[in-house]
């Protein structure tokens, strides 16, 4: 026997004629069990008959749930009408509502004012409704730091209107003015004074314009200082009116009269 050769082909085992044969037959078999040979048993000789072709013009029939009818969707809740609350719940709602305002209207601080102009001393105005004519109490009385707001509409058609500081509410005898300002629309005049004992002193008249309109809205200010009133009209200092009163803490009251609404003290 002839010695084995050093190359490979001397490792690789004999191979038969009829081993050949199987082995060149078997691509052809692979083919037949590709993707679409699975459908039949490999080595069967019969595979999946296609399914015979539709006729002309006809097509393919529709999944049988598409051709079943969908339920309607719901409709839904019509909204609950509208029902007005009972006369009884309007008459508490009422009620409430007048008690809340005539607690606020009770007392009113114009602390806002009195902190913008670095003072930490507070007037406070005590009255019950903002109506006209009106009077009202100054707590502890006037004192430098001290101001007084009044905010309120003049009348369509005024005549005239008077804010007034006093020394209580005495009619008789009457109470000493510290300060009585009158705007008289006629004359285009915003006129101040005074009355102590019974007394007028001398009327004051300069002003550089009027600063009120008829049925329009307007701010006044009077400011407590030492010597002096400070009277203000929408943020404008229109004059000065010194005191003819000693005694600040005396003055107690704040009147009002005419021709507008008040829609503000404090």
């Amino acid at each position: 026997m002839p010695p084995a050769g050093r190359g490979g082909a001397a490792f690789a085992p004999a191979t038969s004629p009829a081993a050949a044969t199987t082995t060149a037959a078997a691509p052809a078999c692979l083919g037949a069990r590709g993707p679409a040979g699975f459908a039949g048993a490999p080595g069967s000789g019969s595979s999946a008959e296609p399914p015979p072709p539709l006729p002309a013009g006809s097509a393919p029939a529709a999944p049988s749930s598409a051709s079943e009818p969908r339920p309607a969707p719901s409709p839904l809740p019509a909204p609950a009408p509208h029902r007005p609350p009972a006369p009884s719940q309007l008459h508490r709602f009422n009620k409430m509502a007048g008690s809340v305002a005539k607690r606020d209207a009770l007392k009113i601080e114009d602390g806002h004012l009195n902190n913008s102009l670095g003072s930490p001393v507070q007037a406070d105005v005590y009255f019950p409704r903002l109506v006209v004519p009106f009077c009202g109490h100054i707590k502890g009385g006037m004192r430098p730091g001290k101001k007084i707001l009044v905010m309120g509409m003049v009348d369509l058609n005024p005549e005239s209107f008077d804010i007034s500081l006093t020394c209580g509410e005495s009619e008789d005898p009457p109470a000493d003015v510290a300060i009585e300002l009158k705007a008289v629309f006629t004359d285009q005049q915003f006129l101040r004074n005074s009355c102590v004992s019974g007394e007028r002193g001398e009327e004051q008249s300069s002003i550089p314009y009027f600063p009120f309109i008829p049925d329009q809205p307007f701010r006044v200010e009077i400011l407590c200082e030492h010597p002096r009133f400070r009277v203000f009209v929408d943020g404008h200092q229109l004059f000065d009116f010194y005191h003819r009163i000693e005694t600040l803490s005396a003055i107690d009251t704040i009147k009002i009269n005419g021709d507008l609404r008040l829609t503000k003290l404090g």
